[in-house]
This record gives structure tokens, C-alpha cells and sequence, in this order.
């Protein structure tokens, strides 16, 4: 079933292209999730040193923060991803995160940590809608899935990398400031190579013209879209849990089970991570397939590990052990790979090609301003003693709904392109 007419079709010599983009994107979504994983990892290390961080609250609110400000400027990155060079895009948003990165491992204050994460997210706000509309236009129905799969994996590595940095934290000759200062360093140098060996496809002059159409007149058919605002909907509730399993569990697991921080930040990430490898490749896989009999195909797939999501969060929630808890969150993570990799290919057939980057904008705009609350959040019923199973319950909640509203998102027969529809 094809997916686009507004790309010119592509070749065996632009299918080597478009793998490649993948493979060129891959260090790229490694470096942005490692460097966030980081702090989450060495939370002790940095709040002993930063000692006017002070309290779980405002260590949520530092997260928080950094994910208000990336999810206010997402749908900016959006837009310029659309409407002018993705390549270029990707290229200087992974520059100026990764001088970020390395201002970070000098700060000394509390304020001026807050300042780098709010630059962090200014910077980072740029690279994925631009990079999954990039692989989109690169990859039509037969390979979207497994090629946004294969992007999120480096996704989940960059996790389990970030996971290992408590050890680093508590080496001494070492510490957190020099693995921020290291990362920096890495995304700096990368970002020159991959500015002249990222390309664009080749699309059609409609496709073009559309591109670069005013996107004022293109926005209202976007939010008018009733499929999309229920995607933008489903993209945001299951966002609650992976955040905060994401920059908390590490420390959780080392106060609930009295373990030192390298190893509850390894426990913590690399579960769930390799379990989502699994997940983006079993549920990249299938939904290629799947679409091919079914154009719901892809929207099934993603409810069925939302499906795994659910027991996955309330049994973390009241797991007893150690090892229990480690089981759980490799369920979570076998869901979210699932999820993860159908997410913008179900934008892809609902909005047409010139408008993927606004819309993956739009979604994380709504997405992660809710994860910087769960963080926010969280930090404060921690500080007040509630119940972890309390907390987890009400989360496992939020998903089974979730679950009804990517079920009543309605793909069409013939997917919005740049050449055959308007909006």
C-alpha cells in the first residue's frame, strides 16, 4: 500500500539513501538521549555538589523545566524543518545542544543548572520532528516502521549509555561533570560530517511548492484534523509514564532496594531498554507487514503494546524486589518499543508530507509539557511520602485510556499527499 505521492518513488541506489540517513541519524537520537539520561543517572553526584538544589522538588523542577521549554519550542523546529532545510536543522540543533552539553559539566549553582537545561532545550527542541520526517520522506509503507524502529533503538541505547554514567559519577577520578564535558565534545565534532552527508529526497514540483506554502494557510487544516488532535491526545498519555520511569526510576530503585546509584541507574535503563530494541524491531516489523492487508495495521500494533504498557506500570508500582521491578520494567519497555516506532508513521497517514515536522512539533509540544508536570509532579509526592503503588495505580490508568482513543483514530484509504488533496 503507498503511502505518498508527493516524493518521487524511490530506487534501489535511493533506498541505499535512505538507510543511510538512519544510519547517519543514529548517533545523532544516541547523543540526545544520552545526554538527558545522564543527570536522571547521577542525580546524587550532582545534587551533593549542587547542594542549592536542596530538595526532590526542585530536582523535578529543573526536569521540568527542560522539558517546558523543548516542548514550547518543538513545534518552531517544526516548522522550520517543513518549510526550509531538515538537513540543516538536524545539523545545528545537535551543534548547539552539545555546546550546551558541555557548559553544563562547569556550572556550579543551582540557577545556573536551570539555565543550562533550558538551553538544553531550546537546542534540542529542533532535531526530532525534523529527523522522523527526514526517514519518513525516505521511506514509504513497505519500511517506515522498521526505519523509525531502527532510529528509536539508537534512542533506547543512548538510555542505557546514560544508565552507566552513575558509574562514572562515583569514580573518582572521573565525576559528572566529566562525562557532560566529553558528550559535548562528541556532538560538536559530529555535527560538521553530518551536515554534508544527510540528504534530502527528491520530491515532486507540487510536493515543493506545498513545502514552502504559507504555513498560516496550512496550519487550520492540521488542527482541524480530528484524527490528528486524537493522535496528539494518545502520543501525550502514555508520555506521563515513560518520564518519569525514565528520569526517576533510577532513583527509586536505589532508595527502595538500598543500592548504590551505578547500579540502580544500569537496573533502571537497561531493562526496559533492551526490551524496547526488541519491541521497535518485533513492532516495526509487523506493522510493515500488517499495513499491507490493513491500513489500520500500524494503529493495532501500537494499541497492543499499550496493552503490554498497562500491567507493565502498576506492577512496577508494587513490585516487592529488586529483581521483580527489573521484570516489569522490561515489560514497559517490550510496550514502548511497540509504541515508539508507529508513532510518526500513523502521523504520516493522517497529514500530508509538507506538514509531518509541524505536526511531530505539535505533539511534543502537548506531550512533554505534561511529562515536565508528571516530573514536577513527582517530585512532590515524593517529598510528601506517598505510595509508590499510588502514584503507579492512577498512571496505569491514564494508559488504558490511551488505549480507546489510538483506537478511534480513523487513517485514510489514501493518505493526505502534497499532489492529490488540500487539507
Amino acid at each position: 500500500m503507498r503511502e505518498d505521492r508527493g516524493v518521487i518513488p524511490a530506487s534501489q541506489p535511493a533506498m541505499r539513501t535512505a538507510w543511510l540517513v538512519v544510519a547517519l541519524l543514529a548517533p545523532v537520537a544516541l547523543l540526545n538521549y544520552l545526554d538527558r539520561q545522564m543527570l536522571a543517572s547521577m542525580k546524587f553526584s550532582v545534587m551533593a555538589d549542587i547542594t542549592t538544589i536542596g530538595s526532590d522538588a526542585n530536582w523535578g523542577r529543573m526536569l521540568g523545566q527542560f522539558k517546558w521549554v523543548y516542548a514550547i519550542l518543538s513545534p518552531l523546529g517544526g516548522v522550520i524543518a517543513d518549510r526550509f532545510s531538515r538537513r540543516y536543522t538536524i545539523a545545528g540543533s545537535l551543534f548547539a545542544w552539545s555546546v550546551v552539553t558541555w557548559v553544563t559539566g562547569h556550572v556550579t549553582t543551582y540557577e545556573a543548572l536551570l539555565w543550562t537545561r533550558s538551553l538544553m532545550g531550546i537546542s534540542e527542541a529542533f532535531y526530532f520532528p525534523a529527523a522522523l520526517a527526514l526517514i519518513a520522506d525516505h521511506h514509504y509503507g513497505a519500511t517506515r516502521s522498521r526505519a523509525v524502529g531502527m532510529h528509536q533503538m539508537a534512542v533506547y541505547a543512548g538510555v542505557i549509555l546514560g544508565g552507566f554514567s552513575g558509574y562514572i559519577a562515583d569514580g573518582p577520578a572521573l565525576g559528572w561533570r566529566t562525562a557532560f564535558t566529553v558528550c559535548g565534545m562528541v556532538g560538536a565534532l559530529y555535527a560538521f560530517p553530518l551536515l554534508f552527508l544527510l540528504r534530502e529526497p527528491v520530491r515532486s514540483a507540487s510536493a515543493e511548492a506545498a513545502r514552502k506554502a504559507s504555513f498560516l494557510r496550512s496550519l487550520p487544516g492540521l488542527l482541524t484534523n480530528g484524527s490528528f488532535l486524537l493522535l496528539v491526545l494518545y502520543f501525550t498519555l502514555p508520555a506521563l509514564a515513560g518520564w518519569i520511569v525514565r528520569d526517576w526510576m533510577p532513583a527509586i530503585l536505589k532508595q527502595e532496594f538500598k543500592i548504590k546509584q551505578g547500579p540502580a541507574g544500569v537496573a533502571a535503563t537497561s531493562s526496559w531498554q533492551v526490551a524496547a530494541i526488541y519491541g521497535a524491531v518485533i513492532g516495526g516489523w509487523l506493522s510493515d507487514r500488517w499495513l499491507q492487508t490493513n491500513i489500520r495495521g500500524r494503529i493495532y500494533v501500537s494499541a497492543i503494546g499499550m496493552a503490554i504498557i498497562v500491567p507493565a506500570i502498576f506492577g512496577m508500582g508494587n513490585a516487592g524486589t529488586l529483581m521483580t521491578s527489573i521484570a516489569f520494567l522490561g515489560l514497559f519497555g517490550l510496550g514502548w518499543g511497540f509504541f515508539d516506532c508507529n508513532n510518526m508513521p500513523i502521523l504520516c497517514q493522517i497529514v500530508r508530507p509538507e506538514l509531518r515536522a509541524t505536526g511531530y512539533g505539535i505533539m511534543n509540544l502537548v506531550s512533554i509539557s505534561c511529562g515536565g508536570l508528571a516530573d514536577w509532579g513527582f517530585g512532590r509526592l515524593r517529598d510528601a511520602k506517598v505510595p509508590l503503588n499510588v502514584t503507579f495505580s492512577a498512571i496505569a490508568s491514564v494508559a488504558i485510556v490511551a488505549i480507546v482513543v489510538v483506537l478511534l483514530i480513523r487513517p485514510r484509504p489514501e493518505p493526505v499527499s502534497a499532489e492529490s488533496t488540500k487539507g
